[in-house]
């Protein structure tokens, strides 16, 4: 099946949950919602699903509108954040629970059970029962009583938020392969830009209840339409400065300048927001005679505020003048508070954005 959004609204008490959103997402399709916490995913989750009804606007499945029509005339199967399993039931009878519920028939049963349970790696717990079995492996039941429905419509609500960071991740990498298995449309709701990435598929960014962009998940990620989109779809949060282009050089409020090359040079005089995330700021704390960079880069004298060392990688969080920018740098990196460095970028990997928020310029993949 596929599934249309028009123009969907959702008012509660006089707030907008939902603002007039529109979407398209073909049959076979993963799709992401990727947003903060409230931005409204779950909120479209449920209109998608027939849990809410839309203030205006239509649902339509496979053309054919079915605005208002409760959930359980619809075939939609949904997986939230906090996985429910009866405790008193083994693992293969909360897998077959809906099924039973729906009166199929014992072998029809058998077969989708095995099925979902082979997908799934959870052939060898079957017999167990849910406080015998890890978090990663409970999730998996949820999902797997989620396929055996053969829905058309899969929702995923933040799945994996509660669980530890190895299974999150063994789950993150195993999902996209269980999806391709299936015709239904999935969408996946997280507040995480790499596991959107992980996923890959569609995304959709939502901001405050409105979805502001739409598209494959990398081309989102790397040409983001505007502002917005870029910070959504950003983890370290965007960094972002004003510049002015003129007669050829690029000048920053910090006083900091630079030759108009990359991105620049495709876009009139003007001012605007350059925006460059966190794994694309260098920071040099060597003397100048040492410096890497031998083109033009934007070098920004800056005060180091604090270091946060993950052991892989290190964050590393500066004052430049009265802005702040945040670098994501590989291994540790051990900056005093106060040290005096020097934040490097390279035009080649920046965002831009006229002062309505809108992209221009050339969008380069190196931005990524």
């Amino acid at each position: 099946m596929s599934l249309t959004l028009e123009k969907v609204r959702r008012e509660v008490a006089g707030q907008v949950h939902i603002r007039d959103v529109s979407l398209e997402l073909p049959r076979g399709s993963l799709n992401v919602l990727l947003g903060q916490t409230l931005a409204g995913k779950t909120s479209l989750m449920r209109l998608m699903a027939g849990l809410d009804a839309p203030t205006s606007g239509r649902v339509l499945v496979e053309g054919r509108d079915v605005t208002g029509v409760p959930v359980k005339k619809r075939s939609v199967a949904m997986v939230y954040q906090q996985f429910i399993n009866y405790p008193a039931m083994t693992a293969y009878e909360n897998i077959a629970s809906p099924l039973r519920v729906a009166g199929l028939p014992r072998n029809e049963i058998e077969k989708r059970v095995n099925e979902a349970a082979k997908l799934l790696r959870l052939e060898p717990y079957l017999q167990r029962l849910p406080l015998a079995l890890s978090g990663g492996q409970q999730q998996r039941i949820a999902i797997a009583r989620a396929l055996v429905k053969r829905a058309e419509l899969v929702l995923l609500d933040e799945p994996l938020a509660n669980l530890d960071y190895k299974l999150r991740e063994e789950l993150r990498e195993e999902l996209p392969r269980i999806f391709a298995s299936t015709g239904a449309v999935f969408v996946y709701a997280t507040t995480e830009p790499a596991e959107a990435l992980l996923l890959g598929g569609n995304t959709a960014t939502l901001l405050e209840g409105a979805v502001t962009q739409y598209g494959p998940t990398v081309d989102v990620y790397r040409r983001p339409h505007d502002l917005a989109t870029a910070r959504v779809f950003s983890d370290p949060p965007l960094n972002t400065l004003r510049i002015t282009k003129a007669a050829g050089t690029v000048r920053l409020e910090t006083g900091a300048a630079c030759p108009a090359i990359g991105v620049f040079a495709t876009v009139p005089d003007g001012t605007y927001v350059m925006g460059v995330r966190a794994h694309h700021v260098e920071v040099e704390d060597r003397p100048e005679a040492e410096r890497r960079h031998e083109h033009a880069v934007i070098r920004l004298g800056a005060v180091m505020s604090v270091a946060e060392i993950t052991g892989s990688e290190s964050f590393l969080h500066m004052e430049v003048g009265a802005e702040r920018l945040i670098a994501l740098v590989p291994g540790v990196r051990r900056l005093e508070p106060g040290a005096e460095v020097e934040a490097v970028i390279d035009p080649e990997h920046i965002l831009l954005f006229g002062t309505d928020g809108r992209s221009v310029g050339r969008v380069l993949d190196a931005a990524a």
